[in-house]
């Protein structure tokens, strides 16, 4: 079945690489589990690490977040100090449907990450299949992160796409409702095995030996 799809666009964190803070601060407050929550539920934030995604200076960051908890001064300045324990490993499940698209077909692959641009080469060192696409778009870099429309449409601009015959992944749903809403075929991943058959129900075959 050809439905004209040519391109697909994956988010990285979540959907191609592992990455958690708790590989940190778990062993930092000695396994209590509740915590570490809290810390990172209200002083390091997910909300707040967003900030960076969309190009906020993590040394800046690090000196406000202090400012206002001076008394988790060591434990904030952990959060990008350390940042690179934090990085895991490749989702190989994943990356073994990208392989196929890199290796097997014509498919344009490129990349829409919310990352920030200070701490992304590292995550290039770590995987060189990153090289694989033809293009990221790193959302520090940018200024600007998914889900505004912004970040879609410079990704559309910059590579020359048709949204409708891009198909875009992300473990967020907000970020694959915004791409919904300006044409492009969204996928909510929340595991390879349920993307492989998200995949082949828009006419996009992964042959068998690659699939999950």
């Amino acid at each position: 079945m050809d439905t004209g799809i040519n391109t697909i666009v994956f988010d990285l964190g979540g959907v191609l690489i592992d990455w958690q803070p708790s590989y940190v601060y778990l062993k930092e407050f000695r396994g209590n589990q509740k915590l570490m929550d809290h810390f990172l539920n209200h002083i390091c934030s997910w909300e707040w690490n967003l900030n960076q995604d969309a190009g906020h200076p993590l040394a800046l960051a690090t000196q406000e977040r202090i400012a206002l908890f001076p008394q988790h001064k060591e434990l904030i300045e952990m959060y990008y100090g350390r940042w690179e324990e934090m990085l895991g490993f490749a989702h190989l499940d994943t990356l073994a449907l990208l392989t196929y698209f890199k290796t097997q077909t014509d498919f344009r692959l490129l990349a829409l990450t919310n990352w920030s641009h200070e701490t992304f080469p590292i995550a290039q060192e770590k995987f060189p299949w990153l090289s694989w696409f033809e293009g990221i778009l790193v959302s520090g870099a940018e200024g600007i992160r998914k889900p505004d429309p912004k970040i879609y449409e410079l990704l559309t601009e910059r590579y020359t796409l048709d949204p409708s015959k891009c198909v875009f992944i992300d473990d967020n749903q907000a970020n694959v409702t915004a791409a919904n809403q300006l044409g492009f075929q969204g996928i909510h991943f929340k595991d390879a095995v349920a993307l492989h058959a998200q995949l082949e129900a828009l006419g996009v075959h992964v042959e068998k030996e690659f699939t999950p």
